[in-house]
């Protein structure tokens, strides 16, 4: 019998930041609310329910405008899981948040926000990534 691979190649077209913050993650929103004016709102976890392996529950925050939005995401799961990386990007592990920015403008431009972020005394270190490089980048389609 012949088996079929579907073999899927996800364009990501949006920015990634990824923040090391040693603050919980409704704080962090908050700072990030107040800051740059946003309305970061706490929605349903994101929960990956890994094949006989465990699963992944992330914490999730969204501003959402007509024209752009911007997601808080915690790296690490929420609930204790058996796997040995519970991540959701497990080759960014360094980072405790992920910063989703998609058709950024104005103050959710990705320089403009990259320099915002690295001011705010909650973060201790923000950087840049291209999602498309990342192992895991399925992770992001929402």
């Amino acid at each position: 019998m012949k088996t079929f691979t579907l073999d899927c190649d996800y364009d990501c077209d949006f920015d990634l930041f990824g923040v090391v913050s040693s603050s919980r993650d409704h704080k962090l929103a908050w700072t990030l609310n107040q800051a740059l004016r946003l309305h970061l709102v706490k929605q349903q976890d994101l929960i990956y329910d890994l094949l006989n392996r465990g699963r992944l529950v992330i914490s999730n925050y969204l501003h959402a405008t007509e024209t752009a939005t911007l997601r808080l995401l915690r790296n690490r799961s929420v609930d204790p899981s058996p796997l040995k990386k519970p991540f959701l990007a497990p080759d960014i592990k360094e980072y405790d948040y992920l910063i989703q920015v998609t058709n950024g403008t104005g103050a959710l431009d990705a320089d403009e926000l990259l320099s915002r972020l690295a001011e705010l005394p909650v973060v201790q270190y923000v950087c840049r990534f291209d999602p498309n490089t990342l192992q895991f980048k399925e992770n992001f389609h929402f």
